[in-house]
């Protein structure tokens, strides 16, 4: 630990990280193994595309906000410790972990990009068609299903390996 850095400081950004994670993650998580596969079932179709709509919008800006916490958590938390030499500076098994991991990140990040101006501006316009009136064909709507299931499937798949290139830190 950096003597200049106070030990409370750190405290409360590996803290303050961790709730992020959690949040960010456990959404991820939950989404994909509880929320839409009971919804998807009990649920109408009409019922599940409107509660889908909703709970997209509300777990979009917890997951930003989220983001945004990590991101300067992060940077604060790994400038701190003593295997850090410099950016993009990888020349031990810490820097090896912590760069695969930002990769893993921005992966995600991208997936989240790809449903905040992707796949919720469909929900919505779906959404609205339906609260019209209007038929929207099955394909276009498993279609619009398959893609959201398939970025839920890949940002839980790089909240796995971010974690496990944590741990892998953590070790080096």
């Amino acid at each position: 630990m950096s003597a200049e850095i106070p030990s409370w400081a750190l405290t409360f950004t590996y803290w303050l990280h961790m709730v992020a994670t959690v949040v960010w993650i456990g959404g991820i998580v939950a989404i994909n193994l509880i929320v839409v596969p009971l919804s998807r079932s009990m649920l109408t179709e009409t019922a599940y595309f409107s509660f889908y709509e909703r709970l997209l919008q509300r777990l979009q800006s917890i997951g930003w906000v989220a983001i945004a916490i990590l991101t300067a958590t992060g940077l604060f938390q790994m400038s701190a410790h003593p295997a850090y030499q410099g950016f993009l500076v990888i020349e031990n098994t810490w820097a090896v972990a912590i760069f695969l991991k930002h990769i893993a990140v921005a992966g995600m990040v991208f997936v989240s990009i790809g449903m905040t101006w992707g796949v919720m501006p469909q929900w919505k316009r779906l959404n609205y068609l339906l609260s019209m009136g209007r038929i929207v064909d099955e394909a276009s709507r498993e279609q619009l299903y398959r893609r959201q299931t398939r970025l839920w499937r890949l940002n839980l798949a790089f909240s796995v390996l971010v974690l496990l290139l944590t741990a892998w830190a953590r070790v080096s």
